[in-house]
């Protein structure tokens, strides 16, 4: 028998489900914005303008399966109380993270939280109920709104924070966190690979020897930046 990659069969089934479905949409946004940059109206990069934000309020854009257990054994290996998710949508990287501080808190019996934060109303109804579905929402306080908003306030020590939102909200996200991130948390940012113009706010932050990060750009698809607080 394959062992289940997130110790919970019922989960794995259901991420499995998920991540099918998001792959299932590349195609279509794929075309959605090809048929724009063929009119001449592609979007600046790391930017998103009303017509791009109402045709992806309804996708399920899931982070890669792999990125994703990465983030899930990176909470195991740190022992995470408290996880950030910066862009929560359907919940399916949500799914991941929980899994990891429900495991932690139960094998150390101590409480453990995801804080997610989500725009879309829609989606953080649907991200509720996978997560209800997984059992897992006793683990995650998911926030509605603007995420300028909604990090504001964070009452314990971050120990991890995933990062996987339009560029241009990268900056706002990381000065919010930052504060709150113990020696040795890491943050993880997705699609970083090279690191694209987009993404230079965000860099010229975490590269500033003043906010103590190191940075290294692994390997993924697209590239996913792992930041270490020092």
């Amino acid at each position: 028998m394959t062992p289940s990659a997130l110790r919970n069969p019922h989960l794995d089934q259901l991420i499995a489900q998920l991540q099918q479905r998001s792959t299932d949409q590349i195609a279509d946004i794929g075309a959605h914005f090809a048929a724009r940059a063929d009119r001449g109206e592609a979007l600046d990069p790391g930017t998103i303008d009303d017509d791009a934000a109402g045709f992806l309020a309804d996708k399920l854009v899931a982070l890669d399966h792999d990125k994703a257990m990465f983030c899930h054994r990176l909470c195991l290996a740190l022992r995470a109380k408290c996880a950030v998710e910066v862009g929560t949508s359907y919940g399916v990287s949500t799914l991941y993270l929980a899994q990891a501080i429900h495991l932690v808190a139960t094998e150390d019996g101590r409480p453990g939280v995801v804080i997610g934060t989500e725009h879309e109303p829609a989606k953080a109804a649907q991200a509720r109920t996978h997560l209800a579905c997984a059992d897992l929402e006793r683990y995650v306080d998911l926030r509605e709104g603007d995420l300028r908003e909604t990090l504001q306030h964070i009452e314990q020590p971050i120990d991890f924070a995933l990062i996987d939102i339009w560029p241009v909200m990268a900056r706002p996200a990381i000065e919010l966190i930052a504060p709150h991130l113990r020696r040795g948390a890491v943050v993880i940012v997705d699609n970083t690979e090279n690191r694209p113009p987009s993404y230079r706010e965000l860099f010229d932050f975490i590269d500033d020897p003043a906010n103590g990060f190191t940075t290294q750009t692994l390997p993924f698809e697209g590239g996913l930046e792992m930041a270490v607080k020092l």
